[in-house]
């Protein structure tokens, strides 16, 4: 097993928060996160900026008019292109409990050739894909999303793939570690 960067920004310790990180810190715990992890041990030591960002997250996660299975793709694709381990290990697995193939998450993970069928994945395949890699989205694929899932979804989209590459910014940074005992075998820089 591969030795883990440090962690640049570690957890603070619940006792030692101020009054205004433990207000947040307990609205985390307390939302369906149901802990504190990904990038708000970091932006605890900024509560207000914690705090709008897990609003921000909320918004994105739980009320996204993308399905779970879909949302979670994106993420995926996400995680992947800014090589997020821990974003990566968290909603690779979520995609993949909500029906992403796992042959097609490894493909992804690994840099290899994804075969998809299913045509609302290929959209939000090829959305993705292009916004990240092209920093716009070409007018046909752009098209076919706003006629395969209508104007609100595609906002929904964007901010998806714009929350999560933030947030994998953070982690990068920080060095959020992967679960303790976890090696990913399905991803390659």
């Amino acid at each position: 097993m591969s030795q883990q960067p440090t962690v640049r920004i570690p957890p603070i310790p619940m006792e030692q928060m101020t009054p205004e990180q433990l207000a947040v810190a307990n609205i985390l715990i307390a939302s369906p996160r149901k802990r504190l992890s990904g990038p708000f041990n970091a932006l605890l030591r900024k509560p207000v900026l914690a705090d709008r960002v897990r609003q921000l997250g909320d918004s994105i996660r739980f009320e996204n008019s993308l399905s779970d299975q879909l949302r979670e793709f994106a993420i995926s694709i996400t995680a992947k292109y800014w090589a997020a381990k821990y974003e990566w290990y968290i909603h690779s697995n979520l995609a993949i409990d909500y029906g992403i193939d796992p042959k097609v998450i490894d493909a992804i993970g690994l840099n290899q050739e994804v075969n998809l069928t299913d045509p609302e994945q290929i959209i939000i395949y090829e959305f993705t894909n292009e916004l990240l890699n092209t920093k716009e989205v070409s007018d046909l694929t752009y098209a076919k999303a706003l006629q395969q899932f209508g104007e609100i979804t595609v906002i929904d989209l964007m901010a998806t793939i714009g929350y999560f590459g933030f947030v994998s910014v953070i982690l990068n940074t920080v060095r959020v570690p992967l679960p303790e005992g976890v090696e990913l075998k399905n991803f390659k820089k």
